[in-house]
């Protein structure tokens, strides 16, 4: 069997082919890279307008309590109780609609999997979890097991996931979806559209104000269509979203985060809530609150390349020529016209400014710590009133 045979397609793979969009290999997925208009285009249109990506191949999932809790506090509090030892965040503060980046742990303190977690704006006693398409498949073996028949998790991968990310994202999906325009930064919640539920959060992989869609398989056709019609909209492949993702100093598991790697150690700390810090009731809290006082081994940084993009196993080295870290992420910055990249170093070359180069096609280049993100946030932390 070829490989291209052995993919998974996801629900609106005819209307990637139907735009011309070149499928390759991801994640056990065939999904599209480009579309002809060429990766630059795609990244400086999101960054101006609005992208529409396709993420079906997500792991899309709700965890929900058995039985019908007393209160929803209760049932929260329940569900809650469930996952939140498996990961670094505080999942009994969430308030209702509201979503966590969270990281799903080791018992060395290493990263399985970084994820969204959500709680039902609607009633207690369920979960939102979204992870990663690579993982999904242990992510949710890890979970079910956790739960001990006292919750049961669904897959919801099996319908679309869309991004609309982009200044004049909002703009658009409040059009086709009245009310979108409501939603603070990291909520979501219920929304009827022509005969269907979406559940739609203001997130995204990109830095850009935007919005991540969870449809039904039988309406994503409509729903996608719906949103390309307007002239602000236009499809972004893979390759655009990663350009995007690296600009806005965003880890990509399987490269910037591994097992091996400690929140603490990726920057990460933010997702280490700090009820959880105080409580020291996370797998790997030994290693990671030692190495919140600062014993750490290696640290992730951004760096600007001069020259060739640095691709992901470049060794860095220090003015001396000696190795001290590698590239996990690099490319070529559309936003900045300039070469980037995400790296581990040793702690005492991370300080912005410091002066080392890369190992590019044999040859060094040099380059040098920057403060990340490369391109700002623009997240809109408030909805629209």
């Amino acid at each position: 069997m070829s490989e291209s045979s052995s993919l998974q397609t996801v629900v609106l793979n005819d209307e990637h082919v139907k735009l011309g969009g070149r499928m390759v290999p991801f994640s056990g997925y065939s999904l599209p890279v480009q579309y002809p208009t060429g990766i630059i285009a795609e990244h400086k249109w999101t960054r101006e307008h609005a992208g529409l990506f396709d993420v079906s191949h997500m792991g899309l999932s709700f965890v929900v309590i058995e039985g019908t809790p007393e209160t929803p506090e209760a049932g929260h509090a329940a569900v809650s109780a469930l996952v939140e030892p498996l990961v670094s965040g505080d999942l009994a503060g969430l308030k209702p609609g509201q979503l966590r980046y969270t990281l799903l742990l080791n018992d060395e303190g290493g990263i399985r999997d970084d994820l969204m977690v959500g709680r039902s704006p609607l009633f207690g006693g369920s979960l939102y979890v979204i992870v990663n398409a690579g993982t999904k498949e242990v992510d949710w073996a890890h979970i079910s097991t956790a739960l001990g028949g006292k919750a049961k998790l669904t897959r919801a991968d099996d319908g679309a996931l869309l991004a609309l990310q982009g200044p004049e994202a909002v703009a658009v999906l409040d059009a086709i979806v009245p009310g979108v325009a409501q939603l603070s930064f990291m909520h979501y919640g219920p929304f009827e559209w022509a005969g269907t539920r979406l559940i739609i959060s203001r997130s995204g992989y990109t830095g850009e104000d935007g919005f991540e869609i969870l449809c039904e398989k039988a309406f994503a056709t409509q729903l996608w269509n719906a949103i390309l019609a307007d002239e602000r909209v236009k499809p972004i492949g893979l390759g655009a979203r990663d350009s995007l993702r690296l600009e806005a100093g965003l880890p990509l598991y399987g490269h910037d985060l591994d097992d091996t790697v400690s929140p603490i150690e990726a920057g990460l700390n933010f997702a280490v809530s700090k009820r959880r810090r105080e409580a020291r009731d996370f797998p790997g809290a030994e290693r990671i609150l030692s190495e919140l006082t600062g014993n750490l081994t290696r640290v992730r940084v951004g760096l600007f390349v001069e020259g060739a993009p640095a691709r992901e196993g470049a060794t860095i080295v220090d003015e001396h020529g000696q190795g001290i870290g590698r590239v996990t992420s690099g490319g070529f910055s559309p936003s900045l016209s300039r070469a980037i990249a995400l790296g581990f170093v040793l702690p005492n070359h991370a300080a912005p400014g410091t002066r080392l180069q890369v190992a590019v096609r044999d040859r060094l280049q040099p380059t040098e710590v920057t403060t990340l993100p490369f391109v700002p946030h623009r997240y809109v932390r408030k909805a629209t009133p």
